[in-house]
């Protein structure tokens, strides 16, 4: 597939943008710790597409995406919406490392790490 219609299409873009505009609280908090290269100096984007899915947050250069996920996620049906979406992203070469909205609220520092962790091993790759 050509490369212009597989990252942030024009017909998701109304959907991205809606998204960002209504952020979770736990979204809100983690882009409060990896906006502007604050994170061993990679930038993330918000509400970034990739094929038909939208990531909470992806950064380009590692190939790497993050989701925040709420309640939702643990109906039978989302989970295999999710292994669909992730399976979709690896044959893209694009890993995705997910993050329970609780876990981001109550207890950033450890996500912080876990996302610190996540990155070192994509770059030994």
């Amino acid at each position: 597939m050509d490369s212009k219609f597989l990252y942030n299409h024009k017909s998701l873009r109304d959907r991205r943008r809606d998204l960002r505009n209504n952020q979770t609280s736990a979204e809100k908090l983690l882009w409060k710790y990896i906006s502007h290269d604050k994170i061993l100096g990679l930038r993330f984007l918000r509400q970034y597409s990739v094929g038909p899915y939208v990531l909470d947050f992806y950064c380009s250069k590692i190939r790497l995406g993050i989701e925040v996920d709420g309640e939702i996620h643990n109906k039978e049906e989302r989970k295999v919406y999710d292994q669909d979406r992730d399976k979709y992203l690896r044959n893209l070469d694009v890993d995705t490392i997910r993050f329970w909205n609780d876990d981001v609220l109550n207890d950033i520092k450890s996500v912080l790490d876990k996302l610190q962790n996540k990155i070192k091993s994509l770059n030994e790759k």
